[in-house]
């Protein structure tokens, strides 16, 4: 007598399937917890350096108030010691404070960019995607015409009509980095257009405007706050990029960008350490808001994220 064939079924318990083992990944972790471990610590990481940022920059203006037009030539281009950890620029000013001040000015003009071209995004694409037909291929031309210009160069177009400043440059970035938040605003609307609660909506007699506010917005803030925290390294890299240029931040005021620059001058002379430490408070808080917002991603969109861990 031949012994049963194995059966290729899932072992059973008393009450049903048997639990798998607690080690045991879905096919959503691809099996690598290794990865899974990585990025979380990458977050994790990214949310300190973050949060490290913001404390600095909310709390050492008040502890540590720097005036913008003091030096002190006595003691310009030292290097790194205990007095001053980051050293001192050409004019003798603390470089620490300096990147912290600094960096709070980028900070503004990235947050508040990103906020300007986000609502102008939203507005714009909202406005293409609930309208659709005519008025959707006539904004969206319009669109492409903008992202056919580059945005420094347009960015510098805008500067150019205002004197360095602050609002200056924040104009210049919000209103040159709305064209992706549109386009994803746009296809996003046209995704909830087809579902079938904005149908009841409509075929219970609700107006246009209550359809827009109630379905179509809710669904939209998710991806366009992902692309607003996108958008915050993106916005300081283009004023510290200005501010190099001599066209944003006046060159008195503290700001990464101007900081940058004025270093270059300094490199000649043997001096490292003011062109190294602007530089790092540029890239390091630019990443780690990257970073986050990476994680933001595969949280709100399940299917990206699978496909990220296979």
């Amino acid at each position: 007598m031949t012994a049963p064939a194995p059966s290729s079924s899932a072992p059973t318990g008393p009450t049903g399937p048997a639990r798998p083992p607690a080690d045991w990944h879905t096919p959503a972790d691809g099996g690598r917890p290794g990865r899974t471990r990585a990025r979380t610590l990458r977050t994790r990481g990214s949310a300190a350096l973050v949060a490290v940022t913001v404390l600095a920059v909310v709390l050492v203006p008040p502890l540590f108030p720097l005036d913008q037009q003091a030096v002190d030539l006595a003691a310009k281009l030292r290097p790194p010691s205990p007095d001053h950890p980051f050293g001192t620029d050409e004019m003798g000013r603390d470089l620490l404070l300096r990147c912290v001040y600094g960096l709070r000015v980028s900070l503004l003009v990235g947050v508040v960019a990103a906020l300007v071209a986000t609502v102008v995004g939203i507005a714009v694409g909202g406005l293409a995607g609930a309208l659709g037909g005519r008025v959707d291929r006539l904004v969206m031309r319009i669109v492409d015409v903008f992202a056919a210009v580059p945005h420094l160069l347009l960015g510098i177009f805008i500067v150019a009509m205002f004197r360095p400043g602050v609002w200056p440059v924040i104009a210049s970035v919000g209103l040159t980095h709305w064209l992706s938040t549109a386009r994803i605003v746009r296809a996003e609307v046209h995704s909830l257009r087809t579902r079938p609660f904005v149908d009841a909506a409509i075929s219970g007699g609700a107006s246009r405007r209550r359809v827009a506010v109630r379905h179509l917005l809710p669904g939209v803030l998710p991806q366009a706050g992902l692309a607003a925290v996108l958008m915050v390294p993106h916005a300081i890299w283009h004023e510290s990029a200005l501010s190099f240029l001599g066209l944003g931040i006046p060159a008195h005021q503290a700001s990464l960008g101007t900081m940058v620059e004025s270093a270059r001058g300094t490199l000649l002379a043997g001096a490292w350490w003011p062109a190294l430490w602007p530089g790092l408070f540029i890239v390091v808080p630019t990443l780690a808001v990257a970073g986050l917002a990476g994680a933001w991603r595969e949280r709100i969109n399940p299917r990206r994220r699978s496909e990220l861990m296979l």
